[in-house]
């Protein structure tokens, strides 16, 4: 494992430092959100997810062969129609929806009065309403009742009764406070009379129960209950999962369940008015059959009695029995003849393509039974549909065109089985003559007898035949099966789903994190200012001196036995200042002290510099040449009133009369700025400057020059030829990064001698400065505070 440079680290820390510098805030800000999220959790109303899944039968594959089936699902052989998207529709939409939602009465709801907020009670509800209105006047009704049991037999009501909706529309800003009534007796309503009567719940005959009745608009609740109801289904498959939320675990359960119901029982419903229709045909068809056979039965009652043939005594012998076989087909041949007009006719009475056709009524044909099944389904699914489309949608239309063209192709079929029905009757007939003819010997009222017996059993045989397909309609009609089949009922988790508390406790963490961070992290990306030597290092390439920290206190001036912080930062200061003029020794070392603007504390670094190199019994000689805005007597309280402006200005005097020296040290004298000018600049190039310099550098070891700053005006510049050494203050948390170019220019040109960086008022701990001295014991940190 490869280990990070140093280097490495240390850009590291530099991106967590001034996060870590503000942990205080950001664990504040990270409880702060941590306990919204409690409060939020506390109050939130929770939401609970129930699923249920179906399998959708088809029974319209059921004659097909299995190969052929699962061929229609691919390539070319895809089905134009897929029977289970259709049926996830028909279970989602609005009319089955609010059908469940009317069914379990989920426009009423009671919500009673908990420690912390209102639940919502279904089942065994605190109370029960009995309502004079009309289910579709109670339906539209939008109101709440706010009800405070009283007594065992009295309540308290607000916000609906006649009584109170008049005494305010009189009195105006009347504190809503409800009327007494008495449990069972009617109350007046704006959408009729109400009766409230407690119900067995505990919470309905508390005294001081707060109870919410909410009635809702029926649109309003399916539109709810549609709206987050999931349906899911895979491809290839005839499973549907179904899913919704709610804030109640138990309705949520009970909603899926009933909706399933209502589903299979409008399946039921449809496949039933097949069977009616068949049922209706087969009645219609078994009067007019029972009518002709009573006029058959009536006709050999008549031929019996004019020809006296009531007691006959055997058929002849000469009845063989191809006539029996042939009797029998013409019969068949007869019945499927009027069959076939019995079915033509039904099919041009009803020519409309919402119409159903009887199936099974006993034309032997397989084409016949095959084409009238693929009618009646395509008729099913049109008009169940149309219960939740338009005419116009494309479904339909296609379904239009297939059954307009099922309906051509049953005449054509029809009419072809017809003829060749007639051919074949024409056959028998033929035959019949002939075996009639051979039978000489029966006598001719024998044989209209017979003729007459024969047109009675037909229509005997016909009776009865649509008697058993009546009974096998009757049949069907009692075993029509849904059309889903439950694999797994409503169920619900008694976990929420929204809101998840790990979830909400997490988001409000990273909330709670992310502000305080992002805040930290646009303050340094918008701060321009410079803060430690590491700031100033990336900006420029110029010699760095030392930094000298910001002081906790009011003392500005350092002393000779002083272990503070800012006197060790001088004393060091001081070290590298001797350091980079070691090659001077027979005369003064002359430094000058500058900075980029002003209030970056050019004379407080002049005079404790002084005050340091003074201290070590060196002779210091301190020079106030800032002539526009004196400081440095101010700080070291010495009178102004004779200095360098003096001595320029007037050649009588000697640098003698301009030296003052400080009543407390020996080792410092002090030449003040004098009296204030009008042309500094101007004084300042006088050769009396020169000559100044040129008298004092024997006298002393070290000489402090406190200049003006170089960006402001160019007073230092003008005498920066006499200095040994400039001493550049920075000012940190106060100039701006991009002012740094003015020292860089100044370095680079040369045009400030031996030129060095020293920064002042450093914040030690944001800049991770080392400090030594008193009071800097490791014991005394406390825990909560970061290196």
């Amino acid at each position: 494992m490869n280990k990070k440079s140093p280097k490495q680290n240390e850009h590291f820390r530099d991106i967590v430092d001034p996060y870590l510098s503000k942990w205080k805030m950001i664990l504040l800000c990270i409880v702060f959100a941590l306990a919204l999220a409690f409060v939020f959790l506390r109050y939130a109303t929770y939401q609970y997810k129930a699923t249920a899944t179906i399998q959708i039968k088809d029974d319209r594959q059921t004659t097909k062969l299995p190969e052929l089936s699962s061929l229609q699902n691919y390539g070319l052989f895809k089905k134009d129609l897929n029977n289970v998207l259709d049926e996830t529709e028909i279970i989602g939409s609005r009319t089955l929806v609010e059908e469940a939602v009317k069914s379990l009465k989920f426009n009423i709801q009671y919500f009673v009065e908990g420690r912390i907020q209102k639940y919502e009670v279904y089942n065994n509800p605190p109370l029960i309403l009995n309502f004079s209105a009309t289910d579709s006047v109670l339906f539209l009704t939008d109101t709440i009742m706010n009800v405070k049991i009283q007594s065992e037999t009295q309540f308290l009501l607000k916000g609906i009764t006649e009584k109170e909706k008049f005494y305010k529309s009189k009195v105006k800003n009347i504190e809503d406070q409800g009327t007494l009534h008495s449990f069972g007796k009617p109350i007046k309503t704006g959408f009729g009379d109400v009766i409230i009567t407690p119900g067995d719940n505990p919470e309905g005959k508390r005294i001081g129960a707060n109870i919410t009745i909410k009635i809702t608009p029926i649109n309003k609740v399916t539109s709810h209950y549609k709206k987050n109801l999931e349906i899911e289904t895979k491809e290839y498959s005839t499973i549907i999962n179904l899913a919704i939320k709610d804030n109640s675990l138990e309705k949520a359960t009970l909603f899926l369940n009933k909706l399933i119901e209502v589903y299979n029982q409008d399946v039921v419903n449809d496949k039933e008015k097949v069977v009616e229709v068949t049922s209706d045909f087969i009645n219609s068809r078994l009067e007019i059959v029972s009518k002709e056979l009573g006029e058959v039965d009536l006709t050999a009652e008549t031929i019996q009695k004019r020809n006296r043939l009531s007691d006959l005594a055997t058929q002849s012998n000469i009845f063989l029995q191809n006539e029996r076989d042939n009797e029998s087909q013409i019969i068949k041949t007869t019945n499927q003849i009027q069959l076939i007009d019995y079915m033509k006719e039904f099919v041009d009475e009803n020519n409309d393509t919402s119409d159903l056709l009887p199936s099974n009524i006993g034309i032997e044909e397989t084409s016949i039974s095959e084409i009238t099944r693929r009618h009646n389904d395509l008729v099913i699914e049109r008009n169940r549909l149309l219960k939740h489309s338009s005419e116009k949608n494309p479904t339909v239309v296609n379904l239009t065109n297939q059954i307009n063209e099922l309906k051509g192709n049953l005449n054509q079929n029809l009419n072809n089985i017809k003829s060749s029905n007639k051919i074949t009757l024409s056959t028998l007939s033929e035959k019949a003559n002939k075996i009639s003819g051979q039978i000489y010997t029966t006598p001719t009222k024998e044989r209209q007898f017979r003729d007459t017996q024969r047109q009675q059993s037909i229509k005997e045989s016909l009776y009865l035949y649509l008697l058993q397909k009546r009974e096998e309609a009757a049949i069907s009609h009692g075993i029509s099966s849904p059309n889903a089949k439950l694999v797994d009922s409503g169920f619900a988790s008694s976990k929420p789903v929204t809101p998840v508390p790990i979830i909400v406790y997490l988001s409000a963490f990273i909330l709670g994190a992310s502000f305080p961070i992002g805040l930290i992290y646009l303050a340094n990306l918008l701060d321009s200012k410079v803060h430690t030597i590491k700031d100033i290092k990336m900006n420029i390439d110029v010699p760095y001196l030392g930094d000298i920290p910001r002081s906790n206190n009011r003392k500005k001036l350092i002393e000779k036995v002083d272990y503070s912080a800012k006197a060790e930062a001088f004393r060091i200061a001081r070290t590298n200042i001797d350091f980079m003029l070691q090659g001077i020794t027979d005369r003064a070392k002359t430094i000058f002290v500058t900075s980029t603007t002003s209030k970056e504390g050019k004379s407080h670094t002049s005079i404790n510099l002084a005050l340091s190199l003074s201290f070590s019994e060196k002779k210091v000689l301190l020079i106030e040449t800032d002539i526009r805005v004196p400081k440095a007597t101010n700080y070291l309280k010495i009178k102004n009133e004779i200095g360098i402006t003096n001595y320029i200005g007037n050649p009588q005097l000697k640098v003698e009369d301009v030296i003052t020296a400080h009543p407390d040290n020996e080792f410092l004298d002090v030449i003040p700025s004098g009296v204030i000018p009008p042309n500094p600049s101007e004084l300042l190039m006088s050769k009396r400057v020169g000559e100044l310099f040129e008298a004092v550098k024997p006298k002393y070891d070290y000489i402090i020059v406190d200049t003006a700053a170089v960006g402001l005006v160019t007073d230092t510049l003008l005498i920066s030829q006499y200095a040994d050494m400039f001493v550049y203050v920075v000012r940190a948390n106060y100039i701006d990064k991009r002012q740094l170019h003015i020292a860089q220019t100044m370095y680079t040109e040369k045009r400030l001698p031996n030129m060095a960086i020293l920064l002042n008022a450093v914040n030690q701990k944001k800049s991770g400065s080392y400090t030594y001295g008193y009071g800097n014991n490791p014991k005394d940190k406390k825990w909560w505070k970061f290196a």
